[in-house]
């Protein structure tokens, strides 16, 4: 004889494949938006290196934070190390947060852009790893 399906579990298992699949997809957006902008340090280094300029930095940096962007994204990506990954790019988002803070820029383009990013790297990792969600419960 079949088991009955209950519907309060059937919901439940849905809710999780919709948040699993959220998580996902805000999770490939800060990936894609930190390899794009390692690519454009690779391919547009001029454009590049005037940004940084504009923000009191030096241009051989360029070297050192193109690399650490690429880490950043390879290691969120990663399942086994998207903790990690999730802890650096966030410090990496707020140094830029604060390069910008530092030169007069409240609110400006490249902020926002590293709020949003931040913010979508934990929801992402929080919607698709129930380990985070676990530690940090949102609704008891």
């Amino acid at each position: 004889m079949p088991k009955a399906v209950n519907p309060h579990q059937l919901s439940e298992t849905i809710t999780l494949q919709r948040a699993l699949w959220a998580g996902r997809i805000m999770s490939a957006i800060v990936v894609i938006a930190l390899v794009a902008d390692r690519t454009i340090q690779l391919f547009a280094p001029a454009q590049s290196a005037s940004m940084l300029q504009e923000t009191g930095f030096t241009l051989d940096l360029t070297l050192v934070v193109g690399p650490i962007i690429l880490a950043c994204a390879i290691l969120y990506a990663i399942p086994a190390t998207a903790v990690l990954g999730a802890i650096l790019v966030t410090g990496f988002l707020g140094g830029a947060i604060c390069a910008h803070v530092r030169i007069g820029e409240l609110g400006s383009p490249p902020e926002i852009i590293s709020l949003l990013l931040g913010a979508m790297t934990w929801g992402g990792l929080y919607a698709r790893d129930p380990r985070i969600r676990e530690i940090l419960p949102l609704i008891h």
